[in-house]
């Protein structure tokens, strides 16, 4: 396997680039002012909301909140990982890409990955090959009404019966046994006994954005528990993050204009063998606000088709709470709700695709839904009946996002209870707003995004990095955000011709690069040209600095109250007093 690829190649390689070549290659953009616009490539829209900095080498949609680098535009565009996009990014500027001699460790490095990617690909061809020859699944397949092309289209497999089945087909040396054990394919008992995860069932393979094969669902075919298995969390598999048959449904129709989620694989395959080729399942779980995001990059309309029971309904309204931050305006869910017993797989081979795609143009806005659900055991025509609607109703329509949609669903609430609209959503405002503290500023006091400040500056404009001090304390403080911004200080002092997004890029496999992203688009007051800008990031540091020393102050003072300081701290803590 081939090593890493050297740090320095990637900085020098995303220095190079220039985000506007790289995107324009793809999306054709147009220069507007400072920035160049577009009409954004991952959601479907009218008007251009699209944008790509020349000066921050970062792009970002307003409309569907996709950002980043050349680098990550890449990635996203193309469905690629880092390791790809990186090899992708290299030929077109004609670089060779040069790899470490590492060996196979259990980091979390994009290489250590492709064992696992191999192992799953291997398994599932032996999963295809068995279903071909066992006449037990071909049968239960044939009875559910599938074809061999809608299998083929699934990549569906069967895992035979028996206990080891991958090792007596794959082999058992240490590389293998090590990948099967890190996807969950094989599982070790608590006496150190190991087996197949899936065993006599119908398994359906689990792609992400590329096709690529991170996991598998196993369904029995006779009697038994669990009735559906899943592979377990790995390196590769992120359970609450992925959506099955995302990939399959962005294959087969090529503009889709809307996604239907349901609850199983066999709903999936069941509707595209009927020609519903837009369906896509959240794999066992409620939908998370991950996958809703996934969802809602593809496509602008989103239908959740549930049972109509109790569990169908919980489900839906976890799924509509997850949506609402997600709604801005031109986007859309629905709910579709089967009659009892009956599930998607079941209605359609019932109804056929005609009256099925019937009941989809007829689903439940989820504001009929939303407001069907909180007026049930309400009497909104009692004052306490209106004002029970209205508290529950207010902490869930201030989740979604500033837009005409929130502004009509207010107005909505304000016809069902007689309320003025506009008070409705102040009130909102109000309550939620937290109060930190009662006390009279002091002088020494600032606003509370200043660190956000510091670090957007030096991500933004990485030579200031020299113009400013960053003390060691920083390193250990107890306020949040600056340790960070001590770090990205050194990694800048260490590396003085660091880019913009090369910096950024150093982040993406650390917990704070959404953060860093984000912090990326932040406009800062008064940095509009660069003398100023170093004078913004001179006095917000010297802000940071005191308001650190008089956090340290702080802490040292309640401790020699209750246990005393040690002489260091003591030295420490008059210095603090002194200055």
């Amino acid at each position: 396997m081939a090593g890493r690829i050297p740090q320095n190649f990637i900085d020098d390689l995303i220095s190079r680039a220039d985000i506007i070549e790289v995107i324009n290659a793809r999306v054709p953009l147009r220069k507007k002012g400072k920035e160049y616009t577009a009409c954004c490539p991952f959601h479907n829209e009218k008007t251009p909301s699209f944008t790509v900095s020349d000066s921050k080498q970062f792009y970002h949609c307003f409309g569907c909140g996709a950002h980043g680098t050349a680098l990550g535009f890449i990635m996203e565009y193309e469905n690629l990982d880092f390791v790809d996009a990186v090899e992708a990014l290299a030929t077109e500027y004609n670089l060779e890409v040069p790899r470490e001699n590492t060996h196979f460790s259990s980091t979390n490095s994009k290489d250590d990955k492709q064992p696992l990617y191999d192992i799953l690909e291997k398994v599932s061809v032996l999963f295809k090959q068995q279903l071909k020859t066992s006449n037990k699944a071909i049968q239960y397949l044939q009875q559910r009404g599938l074809t061999g092309e809608v299998a083929k289209a699934y990549q569906i497999g069967y895992a035979p019966e028996g206990w080891n089945f991958l090792t007596d087909h794959l082999g058992t040396d240490k590389n293998t046994i090590d990948a099967l054990i890190a996807t969950g394919l094989l599982v070790i008992n608590e006496n150190d006994k190991q087996y197949d995860r899936f065993r006599d069932r119908i398994i359906f393979p689990i792609t992400d954005r590329r096709g690529l094969i991170i996991g598998f669902g196993g369904r029995v075919i006779d009697q038994g528990e669990p009735k559906y298995l899943n592979s377990p969390e790995n390196a590769v598999f992120h359970k609450g993050q992925e959506l099955y048959g995302l990939y399959e449904a962005r294959k087969a129709v090529r503009n889709l204009e809307q996604l239907i989620i349901v609850e199983g694989y066999m709903d999936v395959v069941a509707l595209a063998q009927h020609g519903v080729n837009y369906a896509i399942a959240s794999l066992g779980t409620a939908t998370t606000s991950e996958q809703l995001q996934r969802a809602f990059r593809t496509v602008r309309t989103v239908i959740f088709c549930y049972d109509g029971d109790q569990a169908g309904i919980k489900a839906a309204w976890r799924a509509l709470e997850n949506a609402l931050p997600l709604l801005r305006d031109g986007f859309e869910a629905k709910f579709l709700f089967l009659p009892e017993g009956e599930d998607p797989d079941s209605m359609i081979r019932k109804e056929g695709k005609k009256n099925f795609e019937q009941r989809l143009t007829s689903a439940k806005p989820l504001s009929e839904f939303l407001f069907e659900r909180l007026s049930e055991n309400i009497n909104v025509n009692t004052s306490e009946g209106k004002s029970s609607l209205t508290e529950k109703a207010r902490p869930l329509l201030s989740k979604l996002p500033e837009s005409v949609f929130k502004d009509l669903l207010y107005q909505e609430l304000a016809s069902r209870t007689g309320l003025n609209a506009s008070k409705l959503q102040l009130s909102a405002t109000v309550n939620n707003t937290v109060i930190v503290s009662s006390k009279p500023k002091s002088n020494r006091e600032i606003k509370q995004n200043a660190t956000r400040d510091a670090i957007a500056l030096l991500l933004q404009s990485p030579k200031l990095a020299f113009e400013v001090h960053i003390p060691d304390s920083f390193k250990d403080s107890a306020i949040q955000g600056l340790p960070l911004l001590y770090e990205i200080h050194k990694l800048i002092q260490s590396h003085p011709e660091i880019t913009p997004s090369a910096l950024l890029e150093r982040w993406r496999d650390n917990n704070n690069f959404s953060a860093l992203q984000k912090m990326m688009q932040r406009n800062i007051v008064g940095s509009d040209d660069p003398q100023n800008t170093k004078n913004v990031l001179v006095d917000t540091i010297k802000n940071l600095i005191d308001k650190n020393n008089d956090h340290r102050y702080e802490i040292l003072e309640k401790k020699l109250q209750e246990t005393g300081l040690n002489e260091t701290e003591l030295g420490e803590y008059k210095a603090l007093f002194t200055r």
